[in-house]
């Protein structure tokens, strides 16, 4: 894509898309989250919740690989040893399957295991950075600060899963860093709805406090032109 940029209606205000300087992260679109028989159901989640958001996510990937726009993606999980999980994250509830144990698409949020990995709808292409993460935040011990910087990318444009979890918390640690984030709400989803819509309303509040909040028709519109 020819260097533009280009204007989009967003929550509080205009979002302008820089095109030499943007990337698109889409955030644990996983399997263990996404599919029945994984972490996210097991958990005793309604998957269908987060679903919703596959259809959206493929028609702005679609558009913006077309536009031949950076893509990153990221992956929650730990090392097969689990020397990365701290114990207060292991234990966390009662659920009867815990990270580090056998599920039905091996084990739960395991590097290298079929739940762990991406689902086949928004598969990475080559050349395509996937980011895998040990928490929350797809800054916390990774290297995509640096990655990022090297590409020369000051915003971000973010969807993924679960809204008021790991992309709020990204677009949190992105803003420390002096990224522009932009969360394109239908392309963004949790099991809880009222957390989806409370999560995004935190993101822009206050004059826009951690970005823009904008929707998936006019990112494609504006990259389209």
């Amino acid at each position: 894509m020819l260097h533009k940029t280009v204007p989009i209606a967003a929550n509080p205000s205009t979002f302008t898309l820089d095109t030499a300087h943007c990337a698109l992260l889409i955030i644990d679109m996983q399997r263990d989250f996404l599919e029945p028989g994984g972490f996210g159901e097991a958990l005793g989640n309604d998957v269908s919740q987060l679903r919703r958001a596959i259809a959206p996510n493929m028609a702005l990937l679609a558009a913006w690989r077309a536009a031949k726009l950076p893509v990153l993606h990221t992956r929650e999980g730990h090392r097969p040893d689990l020397f990365d999980l701290p114990p207060a994250k292991h234990r966390r509830g009662d659920a009867p399957l815990k990270i580090g144990d056998v599920g039905p698409m091996g084990r739960v949020l395991v590097r290298g295991e079929a739940g762990h990995d991406i689902i086949p709808e928004l598969y990475p292409l080559p050349g395509e950075a996937v980011i895998d993460k040990p928490g929350k935040g797809a800054f916390f011990a990774t290297d995509i600060h640096a990655i990022l910087q090297n590409l020369g990318i000051t915003q971000l444009v973010v969807t993924g899963v679960t809204t008021e979890v790991c992309v709020n918390t990204t677009i949190r640690e992105a803003n420390d860093r002096g990224y522009e984030c932009l969360a394109v709400a239908d392309c963004c989803a949790s099991y809880f709805p009222e957390f989806h819509e409370t999560g995004l309303r935190m993101i822009a509040a206050q004059g826009g406090i951690f970005g823009w909040v904008g929707t998936s028709d006019t990112v494609i519109a504006a990259i389209s032109q």
